[in-house]
């Protein structure tokens, strides 16, 4: 298959992540196992609100609050919920930035204000403070809590699609989450299920790297 442009997934395919993480550190600061309520392939729905950016921050902590039942503070909110990112390898930026000389690149990302402001953290501790915005790195980027949409709602591929002009014939979608290769299928979108973090890999065994 021949393809013209790429959309990237974030966390997963560009940003390692352990979902566990938030919580087993939820788990240790209130000092008690908690229920699984936030999973790679099901969440409630505070986190799909959070992540369309239908509810504030502050709002998402009340919520969180009142799943735990503890008189949790926000620092220990945004520690545990955060818990989740871990590494950017400089690999996949360089891999990036070499992608992008052939084809056309994007990002598509769910996340959320407390992610993102991490998130940020994160690419500057890595790549330097002058580094600048993530985004830059490719086309045109989106973040879910900015387009009141979230993945694996077809609308929000028809969004990027729409506003950059794609050809679903020729572009070829990336993600770590089953379901949301389903929702790029249905949206007409080549797709691809990235189960094991090797984005380099895969666009290597398809020679787009």
């Amino acid at each position: 298959m021949s393809y013209e442009a790429i959309i990237f997934d974030l966390g997963g395919v560009i940003l390692n992540l352990r979902y566990e993480n938030t919580l087993e550190k939820f788990s240790e600061i209130l000092q008690k196992p908690v229920s699984p309520f936030y999973t790679k392939k099901e969440q409630t729905t505070l986190f799909d609100e959070y992540e369309k950016g239908n509810i504030s921050s502050d709002d998402f902590r009340k919520g969180i609050r009142d799943l735990v039942n503890e008189p949790i503070t926000d620092d220990q909110i945004d520690e545990a919920w955060n818990a989740m990112l871990l590494d950017l390898p400089v690999e996949r930026i360089d891999m990036l930035k070499e992608v992008a000389k052939k084809y056309r690149i994007f990002l598509l990302s769910n996340t959320n204000e407390i992610h993102i402001n991490a998130f940020n953290d994160i690419v500057k501790n890595t790549l330097g403070e002058d580094f600048g915005d993530f985004k830059n790195l490719f086309e045109k980027g989106y973040y879910s809590y900015e387009m009141s949409d979230r993945k694996p709602h077809p609308s929000i591929f028809e969004t990027v699609i729409k506003e950059n002009d794609l050809d679903k014939s020729t572009t070829l979608f990336i993600d770590d989450s089953i379901q949301h290769v389903e929702g790029a299928k249905k949206a007409g979108l080549h797709a691809h299920h990235l189960d094991d973090l090797n984005v380099i890999g895969f666009l290597k065994s398809i020679d787009m790297y």
